[in-house]
């Protein structure tokens, strides 16, 4: 897949394609069905499959106090959307001079100059150009002056794939619905929404060394890691190695995670750790390493005595070698 961050690096002879544009903010099975769609209708016509897409999102540069807490970091979105199996994704800086590109400006410049569209994929709710000003209806309109046909997606439900989600309020796959779910710690029913577990990617840095003096030596991520952080507590996961050669055994290690402030010792920080079980050799300090979040265990408590602690995390390891074992005995 063609990676790129500006029109300059699209090559003159790209093109005729098949653009969507989002945020794509998760890759979740909602995008994922879509996506997966229009690659196949591109390549049936003979067309390249394109996704434009923005870093970072929109709402952090309009409303940054508000702006909601985003599941995956670009390296993710990128790796998942490459997945899909399109052929290119054009990743643009989103400021505030970008945002004030009128909706006929941004689709001349971008799909049709740029990406030479012959179709773009677009949801009924689509918003763009300045003020978000244009709609669906402006595209349609944009498509007729320009050359380029329009094709409306409708929302996809749970309901319509072949692992129904139980769920009452028979929405739409969504990023919002992910948000909410991690925000309860429910990492096992986001991971039926996503199509995979829940990720936090960081770079492992020094903490206060505790865990090693208590036995349990763990990997403190960055405060900058990325994808959303779930509620407090300690979960059951993976810990994945990129720069470690896939197949090696230690590329992907069992790992208790823990979410939170460390409360038994009075903590005020936030923090994302993981104990990699049976393992006290590994020097993972400056290493990029992402956690798959299986299933939560347990809230964060405190302990009235180190000793009580000690004697939950072991409780907590048997928890994650309950929980894991399918997957590893699957695989090895």
């Amino acid at each position: 897949m063609h990676r790129w961050t500006d029109l300059a690096q699209v090559p003159a002879d790209f093109g005729p394609s098949v653009v969507t544009v989002g945020n794509f903010d998760g890759v979740h099975r909602g995008h994922v069905g879509v996506l997966t769609r229009m690659v196949a209708d591109a390549r049936a016509v003979g067309a390249r499959s394109v996704a434009v897409t923005f870093t970072p999102h929109p709402q952090q540069v309009h409303r940054p106090d508000q702006a909601p807490p985003l599941l995956t970091g670009d390296a993710d979105r990128l790796e998942l959307l490459e997945g899909t199996g399109l052929d290119a994704v054009l990743l643009l800086t989103y400021t505030l001079e970008f945002a004030e590109q009128t909706a006929e400006e941004f689709v001349r410049r971008y799909l049709v100059e740029g990406l030479r569209a012959r179709t773009v994929v677009v949801g009924r709710d689509v918003r763009f150009g300045r003020g978000n000003a244009g709609d669906l209806a402006t595209m349609v309109e944009l498509g007729e002056r320009y050359g380029f046909g329009v094709e409306v997606i409708e929302d996809v439900t749970p309901e319509d794939g072949p692992d129904p989600l139980a769920d009452p309020l028979r929405r739409r796959w969504s990023s919002t619905w992910v948000r909410e779910l991690l925000a309860a710690g429910d990492v096992r029913q986001a991971a039926r929404v996503l199509g995979r577990p829940h990720r936090v990617r960081g770079t492992v840095v020094h903490g206060d060394a505790r865990g090693r003096e208590l036995g349990f030596p763990t990997a403190n991520l960055s405060p900058d890691a990325t994808g959303m952080v779930p509620a407090d507590g300690v979960y059951a996961g993976w810990l994945r190695r990129p720069s470690v050669p896939a197949g090696d055994p230690d590329a992907v290690l069992p790992a208790a995670v823990s979410v939170g402030t460390n409360p038994t010792f009075a903590g005020v920080e936030r923090r994302v750790e993981a104990y990699v079980l049976d393992r006290t050799d590994l020097d993972l300090y400056g290493e990029e390493v992402v956690l798959d979040l299986v299933e939560r265990l347990r809230p964060t408590l405190r302990f009235d005595s180190v000793e009580d602690l000690v004697a939950r995390m072991h409780e907590d390891v048997e928890g994650v070698r309950r929980v894991l074992r399918p997957a590893a005995d699957a695989q090895g």
